[in-house]
């Protein structure tokens, strides 16, 4: 495998993509989707005490106390800011806690899942590209444009038709965006608190706005493949 350009910096942000190998489905199922949401969850953690699919095996009652534990004391090594599930690739919108944060966690999230798949589709072997695509994010105009940008993906893709449902599109924080609570996988203040006092129905207009430009976008990539 080549070396990498880009070196990962702590306090650093970076737009994570990666694709299944051949363009393979990665998530065929709502419990596929599910699946790779509590793996993002469970190993942004440094050093969290089981594999996830050991945890899995555990009685229900510790999975809860082990899981409240790693949220309450555990060190994150990376801060997940955006993210995007689609049925052949994700984005992640990643800020770098701790040396060799997203390199760790990207192999543990991907590895993870990986064996989850195999395991269900009777399959060897690597699920997605061997290197996933990372780029630094260098300003906070960048910042905002790069979380829309992957908020948008399911609509500009045409994996949705009414932008209407994109709030409600579950394999996205976007709707975390828009609903923040304790339980949310990603840390959305992080980007509301550049968009003033009324920063959520702020964000939401900034994301829809740019809707079918992007979809425009996407359409003239795609023709231009063919």
């Amino acid at each position: 495998m080549p070396a990498r350009d880009i070196i990962f910096a702590n306090d650093q942000i970076y737009h994570i993509y990666n694709r299944g190998l051949d363009r393979r489905s990665t998530f065929t199922t709502k419990r596929e989707y599910q699946r790779a949401l509590w793996a993002i969850s469970y190993y942004q953690y440094k050093n969290p005490p089981l594999r996830l699919s050991k945890l899995f095996q555990q009685a229900k009652a510790f999975r809860q106390v082990t899981l409240e534990k790693l949220k309450k004391e555990g060190k994150k090594q990376v801060s997940i800011l955006a993210y995007c599930l689609m049925p052949n690739h994700f984005h992640l919108l990643l800020k770098q806690n701790s040396s060799a944060g997203i390199s760790k966690f990207m192999s543990d999230f991907q590895n993870s899942y990986t064996r989850y798949f195999n395991t269900r589709h009777e399959r060897k072997g690597s699920l997605f590209l061997g290197q996933f695509k990372a780029v630094r994010v260098e300003t906070e105009e960048q910042l905002v444009h790069v979380s829309r940008y992957i908020h948008l993906n399911p609509y500009s893709t045409f994996l949705i038709r009414d932008l209407r449902e994109l709030e409600n599109y579950p394999w996205s924080s976007f709707s975390e965006y828009l609903h923040p609570n304790s339980d949310n996988i990603s840390e959305p203040e992080f980007i509301l608190n550049l968009f003033g006092v009324n920063n959520i129905q702020d964000y939401k207009k900034f994301v829809f706005d740019r809707a079918d430009y992007q979809r425009s976008l996407e359409e003239i990539k795609h023709l231009a493949l063919e």
